[in-house]
């Protein structure tokens, strides 16, 4: 069977978790080369003896092998700085295209469940955050039900699921988190919050959406938010509602303050989610990498079973 063949930058955990993810999981995907600037990283050292190709060098160290002109995705799991770098070298490659897993959102942001089809012909794709892909299926789903005003998500993830890379994209994460909010969940307005938790042992990933929509039928909110749920799940088994879906009045008489927007009133929906990962490389309590690899993986799959069919 013809499969794409893979680049991943970035030989930490998430690159790793991606690169056993591709090799176990998709149909579409032929993992070829794993790219980092450490000759001393653990990952490229497991990839070499997995028999990819690696270099420290960099993109460009990549670039300049033979491996090259047949990698037709490259998946970034570096920083936001790194892949603004990474992005000057592919794009000037018609035949290659990246998927961003930094906050850097250059390309439009994409969540597979909520608008691949509208961003998939593109050269650059953006995943937003972990907690952008964990929560915006839930402000989309409402949005589709009743017109949200403003959707506010709390990311709560374990410390030591946070490494030196998330740790350096807080500002980006909250930031980019937001805006697709807005862009992709439908919200007039977004705020993001991300908590690390330094809990022992470990807690798994917990998120709260909260909207403030207009008035809707909630039983058709409710049923679009397990439609959805079910959607992820496709994908992320270990992702579901920790409580039942909640509702709130805002009356007109009483209505809040949010910035940007001024006073608005309405049907507050609060959704509580829990995210297991699947533990393939990293542990279950990491759900917040494992959403983040996973759907990367399954926008490439998408991407190259389109390719090999030859649909753009």
């Amino acid at each position: 069977m013809t499969k794409v063949k893979v680049a991943i930058i970035g030989p930490g955990n998430i690159g790793t978790d991606l690169m056993i993810k591709i090799m176990r999981q998709s149909s579409n995907l032929e993992m070829c080369a794993m790219v980092g600037i450490d000759p001393n990283s653990d990952g490229l050292a497991r990839a070499k003896r997995m028999g990819f190709v690696t270099t420290h060098e960099g993109l460009k160290g990549l670039e300049a092998m033979p491996e090259w002109k047949d990698i037709k995705i490259i998946f970034d799991a570096t920083s936001a700085k790194a892949h603004h770098y990474n992005w000057g070298i592919v794009e000037k490659y018609n035949d290659k295209r990246i998927i961003d897993l930094t906050p850097a959102a250059i390309g439009p942001f994409l969540i597979p469940p909520v608008n691949f089809d509208a961003s998939h012909n593109v050269k650059n794709v953006n995943m937003v955050t972990c907690g952008g892909q964990a929560t915006i299926p839930m402000v989309a789903a409402v949005n589709r039900v009743a017109k949200v005003h403003y959707g506010e998500i709390v990311a709560s993830i374990a410390s030591k699921s946070a490494g030196p890379g998330t740790r350096a994209n807080i500002d980006e994460f909250t930031e980019t988190t937001a805006h697709a909010i807005e862009k992709v969940g439908g919200a007039d307005k977004g705020k993001a919050i991300i908590i690390l938790n330094p809990a022992e042992p470990p807690v798994v990933m917990r998120d709260t959406v909260f909207t403030l929509s207009e008035q809707g039928d909630r039983d058709a909110i409710r049923e679009s938010i397990h439609k959805m749920v079910e959607e992820v799940q496709k994908y992320v088994p270990g992702y579901t509602l920790h409580q039942e879906v909640q509702f709130d009045d805002v009356p007109e008489d009483k209505p809040v303050f949010i910035e940007g927007l001024g006073l608005r009133h309405g049907l507050k929906t609060t959704v509580l989610l829990q995210v297991v990962g699947a533990g393939h490389y990293l542990p279950e309590y990491a759900g917040n990498l494992d959403i983040m690899t996973s759907a990367a993986m399954v926008t490439g799959d998408r991407l190259a079973e389109m390719s090999i069919e030859g649909v753009t």
